[in-house]
């Protein structure tokens, strides 16, 4: 993945994407891939070879993030890392299930919140011992749903609002061990979680009727911006919530 005017350069930094298998992690997996980094993929089947995708030069890595004990142990296998990047995830809806279930709720919030604080957590020493230009560094995704009310997502809007808390927090606590934390929140961009939502013409129309820059986002635009906040580029920068969206959120309603 390239830039033209301008070039990444991550050779032999170590990178970890949960959820790089499919969607905008895999975007991110590739950009970093691309700028010469060693990258790690999860995803929740068994083995690569159970994908239709090609991953080649990734390290994949099986991670069901509702399981504590998969978290623990994912983490106690990697020794070396400068770099994590959250961005497992999906919404509950879009698999028929409905987040004002409590069983849901929670499961939205295991999914999107505690998984990546428990990941993070477990995590922390290797980033505290990363030798890239301005530290080790996490980012997170969030979404639209950070910053605006959702009717059928009440649990993802609340993890992934929760999530914002979280990387101040750990920004603050973690910054004595030289290590940035930041999250973006991720407007409505081209992958497999929102295919159905843009392949229906109303709300594809409404919600471009609100983007001043009149297009959806795609992996790239999401890649870009966190390889950005994981450069010495923005080594003064922690406990930051870039929103990466096309100008939705300070757009007013264009009918009006």
């Amino acid at each position: 993945m390239t830039y033209r005017n301008l070039r990444f350069d991550y050779t032999g930094a170590s990178i970890l994407v949960t959820g790089g298998s499919s969607g905008l992690g895999a975007g991110v997996a590739s950009a970093f891939r691309d700028a010469g980094a060693n990258v790690m993929i999860t995803g929740t089947r068994a083995t690569s070879d159970d994908y239709d995708e090609d991953f080649s030069g990734f390290r994949y890595l099986q991670l069901d993030v509702e399981n504590r004990d998969g978290i623990d142990n994912l983490a106690a296998g990697i020794s070396d890392l400068d770099i994590l990047v959250n961005s497992a995830g999906v919404v509950m809806s879009s698999l028929g299930l409905d987040e004002f279930d409590p069983d849901v709720f929670d499961r939205a919030v295991a999914m999107h919140l505690t998984s990546v604080f428990r990941l993070a957590s477990r995590l922390q020493p290797c980033l505290g011992r990363s030798r890239l230009p301005g530290g080790g560094s996490i980012v997170s995704m969030g979404s639209m749903s950070s910053l605006f009310g959702f009717e059928r997502r009440p649990g993802y809007g609340a993890a992934k609002t929760g999530l914002l808390g979280l990387t101040r927090a750990l920004a603050v606590r973690w910054a004595k061990s030289n290590i940035r934390v930041n999250a973006l929140a991720v407007g409505v961009a081209e992958s497999r979680m929102t295919r159905a939502a843009l392949d229906d013409r109303a709300i594809n129309a409404a919600v471009l009727g609100r983007v001043p820059l009149g297009r959806h986002g795609t992996p790239k635009d999401v890649a870009g911006a966190t390889l950005f906040l994981c450069s010495d580029a923005a080594s003064w920068i922690t406990g930051q919530t870039l929103i990466v969206d096309g100008g939705f959120a300070i757009a007013g309603d264009p009918r009006a």
